[in-house]
């Protein structure tokens, strides 16, 4: 074991010596077990038990909300073709456990995610006792995966990529990525650049492959025209407004969209603005960009059944999970987090709608969806923001036109779908080669 991986693991395990006090206290005071307490410490629930016989059994860890649509979408392909199987689906934050709850099958057992330190993924490991452990896109957690393959557990990280504003973090820490990735069985990437990238950080090349994203298949299914309809009677929104909306947009690319707002309204005063913030903590930061350019507008929490009715011509949605059914409502939709340099947002959802997309220069982060679009001239790139606001007054200019645009993103969205179920069979492949024999050793070793 290298010395930076020993370094971690009595760094994190002090750490978490010094708070379990607390955290046990507060499990203890509480008029019920807690499951983020309790099964971040790893007492996993008796459901996510590991009964004494059955068929093999998987453990998908999906961080959030994507991640975990991602994981439906692996596991319905895994069920076609691993007889018998049993899963377990952990998430790390409340959003995406919950969200798991409501899309997996209720007999699904879904946890928090164990913290990584020895004591509590061991526990959580014996506890659940998976034949694989599956982490989806860019989930390195060195004890958990140390501790799987020292307990005998293939390990797998599945719809893998690495950033391209990433890689230069990991490889300042080379020596250890390496000495962690050696203890993963399976790395199923989604592009070649993902795949460079990883073997840069030192995993093996004999254990990669390359078998694109599984967002591809989830979207493209997805949209449903009730959905559509529910956003329209919930935001007000009559079928021939024009509504721009501005997905996981971050600081500073908002007063931009105000901009090209302002410019919008001058041509077509009704049109609606729906801004999307990546974090819903800023609406009232957002609020008053709005106010001080003498705008009204109301929150998505005021508005909807049993609320007032939407007025204002901009809403803020301050609500998480919503995204994916706002986009339906779209005639033009812009990607947060590509006009300031974060990498953007995801174009396919949109696209998934048939929604024409405009997106800045910074895309690293979904280089593969753009890419896509690109090729299929379905998407409309933006190098500044004055661009934002001609580009959205051309297509609301030429109906036609912004329509063809969206219906190009949505067939080749279509055309890539597969993911899901290559990465399902390169899991099936670790399930074939069977667990590797138990070693125990010293807990901080």
């Amino acid at each position: 074991m290298g010395l930076l991986y020993r370094f971690y693991t009595i760094f994190t395990g002090g750490i978490f010596l010094l708070l379990s006090p607390a955290l046990f206290l507060y499990a203890r005071l509480s008029r019920s077990p807690k499951p983020h307490v309790t099964e971040r410490l790893g007492f996993m629930p008796g459901a996510a038990r590991r009964p004494p016989d059955g068929g093999p059994r998987i453990w998908i860890h999906a961080v959030s909300l994507g991640e975990v649509r991602v994981g439906r979408a692996i596991a319905e392909a895994l069920k076609g073709i691993v007889p018998g199987l049993s899963l377990v689906i952990s998430s790390t934050t409340p959003h995406g456990r919950s969200l798991a709850r409501e899309i997996f099958e209720p007999d699904v057992p879904v946890v928090y995610a164990p913290l990584d330190v020895l004591i509590s993924v061991r526990k959580a490991l014996s506890l659940i006792r998976p034949d694989a452990m599956v982490f989806l896109e860019t989930e390195i957690w060195p004890a958990w995966i140390r501790e799987a393959r020292r307990m005998g557990i293939t390990t797998a990280i599945v719809n893998g990529r690495i950033s391209v504003r990433s890689i230069d973090g990991y490889l300042r820490l080379r020596p250890f990525f390496r000495e962690v990735l050696k203890n993963v069985d399976l790395f199923s990437m989604i592009l070649e650049e993902d795949s460079a990238r990883i073997r840069a950080m030192g995993a093996d090349p004999a254990k990669i492959e390359i078998n694109g994203n599984a967002k591809y298949d989830l979207l493209a299914a997805s949209p449903d025209p009730a959905v559509e309809t529910k956003m329209r009677q919930v935001l007000n929104l009559a079928p021939a407004e024009r509504v721009i909306v501005a997905g996981s947009t971050r600081r500073g690319e908002e007063e931009m969209i105000l901009t090209a707002y302002l410019e919008a309204v001058k041509r077509f005063p009704d049109t609606i603005l729906i801004l999307v913030p990546r974090h819903i903590d800023r609406a009232s930061e957002i609020g008053a960009l709005i106010a001080d350019r003498g705008l009204g507008y109301q929150l998505r929490t005021e508005i909807g059944p049993g609320r007032r009715e939407r007025t204002e011509k901009i809403v803020i949605i301050n609500t998480f999970g919503e995204l994916f059914n706002i986009y339906s409502v779209a005639t033009v939709v812009f990607c947060g987090a590509s006009l300031v340099p974060l990498g953007g947002q995801n174009p396919l959802e949109p696209a998934a709608w048939g929604r024409p997309v405009l997106y800045g220069p910074s895309m690293e982060d979904f280089q593969d969806a753009k890419e896509l679009l690109d090729g299929a001239d379905a998407a409309l790139p933006i190098a500044t923001p004055e661009e934002l606001g001609e580009k959205i007054l051309y297509l609301f200019d030429h109906p036609a036109e912004a329509r063809a645009f969206g219906t190009r993103a949505r067939e080749a969205a279509l055309r890539n779908q597969g993911a899901a179920e290559r990465h399902a069979r390169a899991i099936e492949g670790l399930l074939k080669k069977g667990k590797r024999s138990f070693t125990f050793r010293p807990l901080l070793l």
